[in-house]
């Protein structure tokens, strides 16, 4: 019984930490990473970590040249995103430069060894071999750097731990099989008073192909931990101060909201706010563990928690998802539209791995608005002409405003040339030209 307790007490006290690519895109970040850990050195951490910087974006530049058989072009760029990082490993470490170096070159020959090969497979499973890469890269880099600073930590390859099934790019979790690997793995190192630093958004098949759990899938990885391990919180550290009413790249007068609820935030993720990834609150709320907002440029900020609460007075939220597709679909007949379209329509989205940003039906048309992934769009589109009339409009902004009022729909939405508008007693949608 007291050995039972005694887990209880230290899965209590354990904390997720998750660090994203922007607090680790330099040396001078990760040092600052590392301050901001040592902080903490009383807690028992899982601290994941995304790609450095802007690593995604170079690797997937990498990916498009090999698909395209421009093996050179591939091989230069894969040449520039190795050289930063063993730039930066070399300005961090001195005694353990060697070994970061060794591990960081296999990591290279996992990349390398397709590049030299022509493209045989679909392009999303080449993405998911290149770019989950960049996550190895980082955690590999900052492990060996808390080491050179004293601090014991643990490097693992989360794709030992996250199972997947093989849907490049959006991969969905073996909970079963993951969660005996957490037990099995990760909670004996936690018992240890080891630090675990790994990576997000990537995973495994069970055939060993890599896997990436969608695009910001790093946050999500941290909340499967969190759940997995009955964490006391989580943690997320962002270069914002908090979670704010608007990305302040598009509002800058955007203002800082400091407690959300579980369902508030939810709704946030499911019109297309980027500071939380859509999957990432559910594994929190189903075991009530608060989520923490934290700024890493400065500590001290009291940032946002995100909890079992009820939310009161808050300011308009506005979500803007750039570069849509707007698709509307006429039956050719011009017969109403029915179950059997709709079920047709749906089984098309989950073989081309789409999902609508909005939805409108009407009696013989539908409009759907899409994330503008040209090569699933093309494919649908073509799949779709057979039952309708297709048309299709790039080059839109689609607007959410939540909990507008009449001086946010003035300056958000009233000046737009709207396609699709849809409003609610909360919620106004509006899908326009840019």
């Amino acid at each position: 019984m007291a050995k039972k307790d005694d887990l209880r007490c230290k899965t209590k006290k354990m904390k997720v930490y998750k660090f994203g690519g922007a607090s680790v895109n330099s040396a001078e970040r990760i040092s600052n990473v590392a301050a901001i850990l040592e902080r903490f050195s009383d807690d028992d951490l899982v601290i994941v970590i995304s790609a450095m910087g802007k690593t995604t974006n170079a690797l997937e530049k990498v990916v498009q040249a090999f698909y395209a058989e421009k093996k050179e072009e591939a091989l230069q760029l894969f040449d520039e995103i190795k050289r930063q990082h063993l730039t930066t490993a070399k300005y961090l470490l001195v005694t353990h430069y060697l070994a970061c170096e060794a591990r960081l070159r296999d990591c290279f020959t996992e990349v390398e060894w397709m590049l030299h090969d022509a493209p045989v497979r679909e392009f999303d499973y080449y993405y998911d071999q290149v770019v989950s890469v960049g996550e190895l890269l980082a955690t590999c880099i900052v492990s060996f750097y808390l080491s050179e600073r004293g601090i014991q930590n643990e490097w693992v390859d989360v794709r030992d731990i996250f199972r997947t099934d093989d849907n490049f790019r959006d991969a969905n979790i073996n909970w079963a099989f993951t969660q005996q690997q957490v037990d099995r793995y990760i909670q004996p190192l936690v018992q240890q008073k080891k630090w675990i630093i790994t990576q997000g958004f990537i995973g495994a098949t069970d055939e060993n192909e890599s896997t990436t759990l969608g695009r910001e899938g790093s946050d999500y990885s941290a909340a499967l931990f969190a759940n997995m391990l009955n964490a006391a919180s989580l943690t997320i550290w962002k270069d914002v101060e908090s979670v704010m009413s608007a990305d302040p790249k598009q509002i800058p007068d955007a203002v800082p909201i400091h407690s959300l609820s579980y369902n508030e935030v939810i709704e946030m993720a499911y019109y297309g706010a980027q500071v939380i990834h859509p999957k990432t609150i559910k594994p929190l709320q189903n075991k009530n563990i608060p989520l923490y907002v934290k700024c890493f440029l400065d500590a001290d900020l009291p940032g946002t928690i995100i909890h079992n609460s009820v939310n009161k007075d808050l300011p308009p939220i506005i979500v803007i998802k750039e570069n849509q597709v707007m698709m509307e679909l006429k039956t050719k007949d011009f017969s109403f539209v029915g179950d059997a379209h709709a079920y047709q329509l749906y089984q098309w989205f989950n073989e081309h791995s789409l999902r609508p940003t909005l939805t409108q039906n009407g009696a013989i048309s539908l409009i759907f608005a899409f994330d503008n992934w040209e090569e699933k769009i093309s494919r649908f589109s073509s799949a779709a002409a057979g039952m309708f009339d297709v048309h299709v409009t790039p080059g839109l902004t689609l607007t959410t405003i939540r909990h507008y009022n009449q001086a946010a729909l003035d300056r958000y939405i009233n000046n737009k040339e709207m396609l699709v508008k849809q409003q609610t007693q909360r919620n106004i949608r509006v899908l326009h030209r840019s």
